[in-house]
């Protein structure tokens, strides 16, 4: 049962270590792609917000498909999606084709990301905070790899950015054997599990409590995607090199990896999520202003990467705690995704139009600022604790 146990882990980080590297590779070639294929910003920013929209279009029906046919079949047929949009990057022979990379592995990131928080509390229901824990930094992982080593990877593959894109296909090729292995085979269609209510798995949209969390995923989206998309060239644009600028990015996304894992664990040993949640927004808002001000990149991108790399696992946990079996948990976790991600997937193409618009990112991270602000309100607003299990399964 232990070596079960350890399989699983080793499953659930294989697979969410494909969920970020198609957005995260992009912002580092991104002038390149732009310049070589005649981009605008605002255009440009699509190749971030695309599958951040899908992950909000399709996390829904992600949530049903993986009622009928099962949450682990349904997690490998994404992984398929994602691996099969990144590797075709590879032979990208116009922007057009690079979106439809960009919308087909969305496709497959949407179907991951809430089913992967059904998976969490079907197989740990005892250890959804370090769960929690191994998914965020299996991600953040999956992330920083590919902002850091995009620019490295092209210059080893005679400059091709579209090979350094592709490249990150191999992450599917390691994860699927490994699902299939560790999952898929050892589980038969009718897993054990403790019975769900009628209702279980039906997206709660007529529950207030649900929409507060939505509402905050969404703002958390928005400047996570913003950031990753634009942080690295808003650099550039303060006079620092591309290679600086990218390093940034680098130090952005690898701050989070420990706090990511850091966070769940503390919040079960110490339970005031207000407290928590207020103070990673801070510390985000912070670094924003830090980017408006253009000073101390370095500082910034530590502050931000603290920030956003523990507001996303408490961002994941909230859903988890507030539902009691695996179907609910899934369907409160593809609302607040499927609203959150539209509401995110904008904020990457108001910030490229800004840009455009003003040649300058000063506006744009101020209102960036904003929006982190009125997230702090909604933040009070969820509180300390959860909603009694009862109230929160019959609004399901």
């Amino acid at each position: 049962m232990k070596t079960r146990s350890w399989t699983l882990v080793v499953a659930l980080f294989l697979a969410s270590l494909n969920l970020r590297p198609v957005i995260s590779s992009i912002s580092p070639l991104l002038e390149t792609i732009r310049s070589e294929l005649g981009m605008s910003a605002s255009t440009a920013s699509l190749l971030t917000s695309i599958p951040v929209l899908c992950m909000g279009i399709f996390s829904p029906i992600a949530a049903k498909l993986g009622i009928r046919h099962g949450i682990e079949r349904i997690l490998a047929i994404a992984l398929v999606f994602i691996g099969a949009g990144t590797v075709v990057r590879w032979f990208t022979p116009s922007y057009t084709f690079l979106l439809a990379t960009a919308l087909f592995a969305g496709i497959g990131i949407a179907a991951a990301g809430p089913l992967l928080s059904g998976y969490i509390k079907r197989h740990f229901p005892g250890h959804v905070a370090s769960m929690i824990g191994v998914y965020s930094v299996a991600m953040v992982t999956g992330a920083a790899l590919s902002a850091g080593l995009s620019v490295p990877l092209q210059n080893a593959l005679n400059g091709s950015w579209r090979s350094a894109l592709g490249i990150w296909a191999i992450l599917a090729v390691v994860a699927l054997p490994a699902w299939w292995l560790f999952v898929l085979r050892p589980v038969e269609p009718n897993h054990a599990q403790t019975p769900a209510p009628q209702n279980a798995g039906r997206l709660p949209w007529g529950n207030g409590r649900a929409w507060l969390l939505t509402v905050f995923f969404g703002m958390m989206a928005i400047m996570f995607y913003s950031i990753t998309a634009w942080f690295a060239p808003a650099v550039a644009n303060m006079g620092y090199s591309k290679v600086y600028a990218g390093s940034m990015l680098t130090l952005f996304t690898f701050v989070q990896i420990p706090v990511t894992f850091l966070i769940p664990m503390l919040i079960h040993r110490f339970p005031n999520r207000l407290l928590w949640l207020i103070g990673c927004a801070l510390l985000e808002l912070a670094g924003l202003l830090l980017v408006t001000m253009s000073a101390v990149p370095w500082l910034a991108a530590i502050l931000l990467g603290i920030g956003a790399g523990g507001l996303f696992p408490l961002a994941l946990m909230l859903p988890i705690d507030e539902t009691s079996n695996a179907q609910d948990a899934s369907a409160w976790s593809a609302m607040t995704q499927s609203v959150g991600y539209v509401i995110g997937a904008l904020g990457p193409i108001l910030v490229g139009w800004i840009q455009d618009a003003t040649a300058s990112f000063v506006f744009a991270f101020i209102g960036l600022a904003v929006v982190c602000a009125a997230m702090i309100l909604v933040q009070l607003a969820i509180g300390s604790k959860k909603a009694p299990v009862k109230k929160a399964v019959a609004s399901s």
